[in-house]
């Protein structure tokens, strides 16, 4: 195969290691790339393809792919002759990084695929095209590379990932000036455009995407195996679960640990705002109906809405004809918590996350996201449907010493029981409470879903001489957690 020449551009040589800036030296940073050499490269890839496939018809991704990489490596050997020729010679750790780009810009996440590929990256911050903040797993951070020549350059670049990679519209426009989506690799990503002076950009990469809840017990030290039993049984026997904590505390990680837990013979949904459980995923691998919101373009209707929009509380009565009996809300950040209330009410086995400072701040939480609904929501009504549709409340903590040179520990600390109202005040009982670390150890015996755990194979019971221990109960936690922290 036969492509024409191009003129000879000099690369930059690649730097000699990672430094952050700060002294920390991360992994050998790749191999230096010329975007508008790779913009050249694109093209030609992109115009043989074009040719070559002009005749196919039912071309699969896969396929299409793996002929852009064939015919990419062929471009850039060509272009790495013509530089040789020049007295420029490129390296072969030069060519892959070409080669690399070109593929990211055609099928993956374009320039940012560097970064959602480098797994010492844990999140990036980006602000207009060049200013690009990197956090690392050790706790440091440092300042990337631009991710593009210019912020328009930016914008279209997150505009064609937003058409290319959702899989449902969605649009980055001055219309619709706010996007969130989930990215190939399972990351999440936040773009603002409009209401800022320059674009905003943020990439929250999942580390534990796949953990299952074996591995947060055996590897992860999320939970214990008391906690392990309990929560599994809980969610076999239908009990509606609720999972709290900070940001970046595990929620959605635990969330899709216990999900994986459901069989996969039996169907249930997952509702979300934007994608980012992934339970549907490998298709065919389980019978997970998978529902995300739609965007809406246009004008504003009378009610308030867009044409072709579809909220979680839209979505909400189909759910209840589909024929299943969990529903899954990936998490509750606004007005979709009545929505989820209600399905708790009318389903078993349903589970969501939801922000909250502390375990004891999660019903004022619900209550303060209800009340913003509408005037038809108030607070006593949002605290009974709460008492009513939630049996467990597992909150999820985080203790981050890495700026000291400690460690990032998250864990369960809490498991509460919902039981009903009593007096206009919700009661609860806190199953497992903080123990001496304060990681969650058995404090209480439940009451509300007893007899509906015992009928699933579990006696509660099972806890009570950890119970009886008092001070001394440290459950079964294997391991001790060594913070830096002093407890009194």
């Amino acid at each position: 195969m036969s492509f024409p020449r191009f003129v000879p551009q000099p690369l930059e040589p690649p730097k000699a290691n990672g430094s952050n800036g700060h002294g920390q030296v991360h992994s050998q940073a790749p191999a230096q790339v010329d975007y508008s050499v790779v913009r050249k490269l694109h093209n030609r890839v992109t115009d043989a393809l074009t040719t070559m496939l002009a005749d196919s018809a039912n071309v699969t991704p896969a396929y299409r792919r793996e002929l852009a990489q064939r015919v990419g490596r062929e471009v850039i050997a060509d272009y790495s002759t013509a530089m040789a020729q020049a007295g420029q010679p490129i390296s072969p750790l030069q060519e892959r990084a070409l080669l690399d780009a070109v593929v990211a810009g055609m099928f993956g996440a374009g320039r940012l695929q560097r970064l959602l590929d480098d797994p010492d990256i844990t999140n990036v911050h980006i602000i207009g095209c060049d200013q690009v903040l990197l956090h690392h797993t050790d706790g440091t951070r440092s300042r990337g590379e631009p991710v593009a020549e210019s912020d328009d350059e930016l914008i279209s670049m997150l505009q064609v990932l937003a058409m290319r990679v959702a899989a449902t519209e969605r649009q980055l426009s001055e219309s619709n000036p706010e996007l969130d989506m989930q990215l190939p690799d399972g990351s999440r990503m936040t773009v603002l455009y409009k209401v800022s002076p320059r674009p905003i950009v943020y990439i929250r990469k999942h580390s534990l995407f796949n953990a299952s809840l074996e591995e947060l017990r055996d590897r992860w030290g999320m939970i214990d195996h008391l906690l392990y039993r309990f929560l599994t049984k809980s969610l076999e026997a239908g009990a509606n679960i609720m999972i709290a904590g900070l940001a970046g505390s595990g929620k959605t990680t635990l969330l899709r640990a216990l999900a994986r837990t459901i069989p996969p013979a039996e169907p249930y949904i997952t509702l979300e705002e934007s994608r980012e459980l992934g339970l549907h995923e490998p298709v065919g691998a389980n019978w997970v109906i998978s529902l995300e919101a739609l965007q809406g373009h246009g004008e504003y209707d009378n009610a308030g809405k867009r044409r072709g929009e579809k909220t979680l509380h839209d979505m909400m009565p189909i759910t209840q004809r589909l024929g299943v009996r969990r529903v899954i809300v990936g998490e509750t950040r606004g007005r979709e918590i009545v929505p989820m209330l209600r399905a708790m009410t009318v389903s078993r086995g349903a589970m969501c996350t939801i922000h909250s400072r502390q375990a004891r701040e999660v019903m004022d939480s619900i209550v303060q996201l209800a009340c913003s609904y509408g005037n038809d929501m108030g607070p006593e009504q949002a605290l009974r449907m709460a008492a009513q549709g939630i049996d467990l409340i597992v909150y999820t903590s985080v203790v981050d010493e890495r700026a000291i040179g400690g460690a990032e520990h998250r864990f369960v600390s809490h498991v509460i029981e919902v039981g009903g109202m009593r007096d206009d005040r919700v009661v609860t009982t806190t199953v497992f409470g903080p123990g001496p670390d304060g990681r969650a150890v058995p404090r209480h015996l439940p009451e509300r879903i007893r007899e509906d755990l015992m009928d699933v194979g579990y006696d509660p019971r099972e806890l009570t001489a950890y119970i009886e221990a008092g001070t001394q109960n440290r459950g079964s936690w294997s391991w001790e957690l060594r913070t830096k922290r002093v407890r009194q």
